[in-house]
């Protein structure tokens, strides 16, 4: 991606996805506790808003998601590759090894906290099959119980991208553009992309039995790659406008603050990145270095905190200071340990023998864990 595309990694996306990153991980600790409990009397109002809403952030990330797929998938409106599968299964790759990481450490976790740590944010010992259905990323379809919070994100963001990217590999057919052009009107992939959205704001995101298929979050996935063709377009108000008309619709048939967030950033998205003077903007270093990490704490911040939230209420369970120092020691840990599955793991490009080798690392230890488990 050249640094000249409006999609190229800067300091207003980066500090973007590092805020909405903190915010999960705070809105976690918050939800499921017990730390959280113990401050909640200090703290009633900041704690009620991280259990509540600050779970919302997750549509920052379906947005920019969005975004950058049409910067890679189809920048013009066009599809960019002529191969559609190696751009999915390099997409599949580079998802699970890191994820299978993490949830290697979410297992070993589990087994060695569960005799002593009695709560209900502890999963029970994973079988065969649950394994399976989370290294092919079919947990939620097939209704097996997640071992990581945040792990159904994974699922869905490969979806969006699968499906996006056969949606413009089919409309390639029925394009007259050659590849090279710019069109001078929208594609053919880029109304597949409008209406497809439509039926995702209209329609299935405000049915609950769709949550863990793509259609459901495709809204705010398609409204950030509205966004992007909007950035690149030379007259941008006729997608914003399309945008506002959408999100406008969507929330006149049913209010949901998490789409009117998604609406509100897609727009925003546009403002700020055909600003020069906003796109150019730095923003604070470590905001943006959590933001270049965010998807490799966003894995494992879940078996940290539960590990934090296990000592302290083992050694301290009633004390307020230590709760609260435990706290910021669980936020601490995640971004720490993030860090080094990025540095490790995340920003090398994975092959299949990578992938395939965490997967049976996976199972293998969950397998190896439930009987020990069961043996204790």
């Amino acid at each position: 991606m050249s640094s000249s595309s409006p999609a190229s990694r800067n300091a207003v996306i980066d500090c973007t996805k590092g805020l909405a990153c903190a915010a999960i991980v705070w809105h976690h600790l918050a939800f499921y506790g017990p730390m959280a409990d113990v401050v909640e009397p200090l703290l009633p109002a900041l704690i009620e808003w991280l259990d509540q809403d600050a779970r919302m952030a997750v549509q920052l990330f379906l947005v920019l998601a969005g975004y950058l797929a049409a910067a890679s998938l189809a920048p013009t409106g066009l599809a960019r590759h002529s191969q559609v599968l190696p751009q999915i299964a390099r997409r599949f790759v580079r998802l699970v090894v890191p994820l299978a990481v993490a949830l290697v450490l979410a297992v070993l976790i589990s087994t060695l906290i569960r005799p002593w740590f009695d709560h209900a944010s502890m999963s029970a010992a994973p079988g065969l099959f649950q394994l399976l259905a989370h290294a092919l990323l079919l947990q939620g379809i097939v209704g097996e119980e997640s071992l990581s919070a945040g792990v159904w994100y994974v699922s869905i963001d490969f979806q969006l991208f699968a499906l996006t990217a056969l949606l413009f590999a089919m409309s390639r057919w029925f394009s007259s553009v050659p590849d090279a052009a710019t069109p001078a009107r929208p594609t053919v992939g880029q109304a597949v992309v409008v209406l497809l959205a439509a039926a995702s704001l209209w329609g299935f995101n405000r049915d609950a039995d769709f949550d863990n298929w793509a259609v459901y979050f495709f809204g705010a996935y398609g409204l950030g790659m509205m966004a992007f063709w909007a950035v690149r377009a030379a007259r941008p108000w006729a997608w914003s406008a399309l945008m506002a008309l959408l999100l406008g619709i969507a929330l006149w048939l049913e209010w949901r603050t998490r789409i009117a967030l998604a609406g509100a950033t897609a727009l925003a998205l546009v403002a700020v990145m055909r600003s020069p003077r906003l796109y150019s903007m730095s923003g604070p270093a470590r905001l943006q270095q959590l933001g270049q990490m965010s998807y490799s704490v966003f894995l494992v911040h879940f078996p940290v905190c539960l590990l934090v939230n296990a000592v302290v209420t083992w050694f301290w369970p009633d004390s307020l200071v230590i709760n609260l120092v435990g706290l910021w020691a669980a936020f601490a840990l995640s971004l720490a340990t993030g860090r080094v599955l990025y540095l490790r793991v995340e920003r090398h490009m994975p092959s299949w023998q990578d992938a395939l080798r965490w997967q049976a690392s996976l199972v293998g230890t969950g397998m190896l864990m439930t009987w020990v488990t069961a043996w204790m």
